[in-house]
């Protein structure tokens, strides 16, 4: 098989379906995009049928185009990630790993366009994170929650108003920024960098005002990210958490108890913004992002620094501030519902406290007139009450 032969292939795959975020190839399946959320087969001709280990392999090899240094991770630590290019049709970030002996291959098509915080509907308080002069950005989230375009966002936004430089370090590169005010300089894993930690260390003395950093992968990696923030830089990182008590604890995890201290009052002086993306089954077909977002005060310090407690937890700091542009993720679902974006059963099931979001349901129908119970025609016995007398 060759690299033109892979090409086409892509190519069809891509065609395939309306709405394709990515390519799967997984030995004993057929060819497969995710269509809005869905796992679809793809029908070729000549029909591919259910591909064999010798197919996906061939897939492989040829996307990793003999870099040496992605066969030794592929064979070391059985994965590899790369960028992949189909020119005048899409670029991917591609991950091959190993399973029972086999390869498995997805791609992840990448966004040509750099999106907008209004192009996508994103909340008012990221213009406010793009104006921040230091400290820390922590977004966060499952893989393919769109971390990554709320930064690219966020990142455009500084683009178009302020003349700083800007240094990211990404696995691998997925939007490509152009020169506006700001000056960018997009480093890639692999091919510009071998970690992130020395990526990052190396980004200190390239004088840049904004730091991107792709993941917060390792100990050391927070620790120089915690050095950035405090000596005048804004940085800007992802985690894989699930909301902001749970990215605080996994970045003290990641020290020992007798540093615990010394970090919660890091972090405490560092961290800007804490904003966590979930996607859900939009009415209609395709996803839409709900967002947590927790900005630092007081509060927020003193519950970094001694840990949360029965009345002063991240969650009910955020339901309090609502107007300083923070939001839980169960106020960001009820609106979504409110708007018609999504249905009942969603935001139930994507609830953090159902209890709450079945209470702000419960007010929009009241506000729309609509039924809250489906309990009808309920009447006083006043038999009882005369027996009883």
């Amino acid at each position: 098989m060759k690299k033109q032969e892979v090409d086409h292939i892509l190519t069809q795959m891509l065609d395939s379906h309306e709405n394709v975020s990515d390519l799967n190839f997984t030995v004993g399946k057929p060819l497969q995009v995710e269509s809005a959320g869905v796992l679809m087969p793809v029908v070729m001709k000549p029909d591919f049928a259910d591909l064999t280990p010798f197919q996906t392999e061939r897939i492989a090899l040829n996307l990793i185009n003999h870099d040496r240094r992605l066969i030794d991770a592929l064979n070391t630590q059985g994965s590899c990630d790369l960028s992949y290019s189909l020119p005048g049709k899409a670029r991917f970030r591609v991950n091959i790993f190993s399973q029972s002996g086999r390869y498995s291959i997805v791609l992840r098509k990448l966004e040509s366009k750099i999106p907008t915080i209004r192009e996508r509907d994103l909340p008012e308080a990221f213009f406010d994170i793009a104006e921040e002069k230091n400290g820390i950005v922590l977004v966060t989230g499952a893989t393919g929650s769109g971390k990554t375009t709320s930064l690219a966002a966020i990142l455009d936004q500084i683009n178009e108003n302020k003349s700083v430089h800007v240094v990211t370090l990404e696995d691998p590169v997925e939007y490509q920024h152009p020169h506006k005010k700001s000056t960018f300089n997009q480093r890639e894993l692999g091919i510009d960098f071998d970690t992130y930690a020395n990526g990052l260390r190396a980004a200190l003395r390239q004088a840049p005002k904004v730091i991107l950093v792709g993941e917060m992968r390792d100990r050391e990696t927070v620790e120089i990210g915690l050095t950035a923030s405090e000596t005048g830089h804004l940085v800007f990182t992802t985690l894989h958490t699930s909301d902001a008590g749970q990215t605080i604890n996994r970045m003290l995890g990641m020290f020992s108890t007798e540093e615990e201290r010394q970090v919660r009052i890091r972090l405490a002086d560092s961290v800007r913004w804490i904003v966590g993306q979930r996607l859900l089954p939009k009415v209609g077909g395709g996803r839409v992002a709900a967002f947590e977002i927790l900005r630092t005060n007081l509060r927020v310090k003193d519950a970094i620094l001694h840990g949360e407690s029965e009345g002063k937890t991240f969650y009910e700091i955020m339901q309090a501030g609502r107007p300083f542009g923070m939001t839980t993720f169960d106020e960001s679902i009820v609106g979504l519902y409110e708007r018609g974006l999504i249905t009942e059963k969603t935001a139930m099931a994507y609830a953090s406290r159902r209890a709450i979001v079945g209470r702000g349901i419960d007010m929009v129908k009241s506000a729309r007139g609509e039924s809250t119970s489906d309990i009808e025609d309920l009447d006083i016995d006043r038999e009882y009450v005369k027996n009883h007398l």
